[in-house]
């Protein structure tokens, strides 16, 4: 009789060490999907924020595309007006050309220079 008490108490150990550890392990489980689901989350967060970030950086591209285009049809209409007006006197035209140029040169630069930046190395 008195073996049988001690197998019975120890079968209500196990079992309830068992219960135990069953309830660690699904609390384990709950902890990995709440883990996973703020994973998902995140990682939604930052794709909205860098769709967001791509549309800014291509507004402003364009906004500097178009600028750079109006620029170049200002120099075109420059130089036509130069070569007219200076009848043969190409160093002062080419003065002219270059300066001209080297803004639109120096802004195309700045573009590159700031979208390169935004980029993530």
């Amino acid at each position: 009789m008195a073996t049988q008490r001690a197998r019975s108490s120890v079968s209500r150990g196990r079992s309830g060490a068992y219960g135990e550890i069953k309830r660690g392990v699904q609390h384990l489980e709950r902890s990995i999907g709440e883990i996973q689901k703020g994973l998902r989350d995140a990682e939604r967060a930052i794709e909205a924020d860098a769709r967001q970030r791509i549309r800014a950086l291509r507004k402003d591209a364009s906004a500097e595309l178009a600028a750079l285009r109006r620029r170049h049809r200002d120099v075109a209409r420059i130089l036509d007006r130069l070569s007219a007006a200076a009848e043969g006197s190409w160093k002062q035209m080419k003065r002219s050309a270059d300066a001209v140029l080297g803004e639109a040169v120096g802004t195309a630069a700045s573009l590159v220079k700031r979208l390169n930046k935004s980029l993530p190395r």
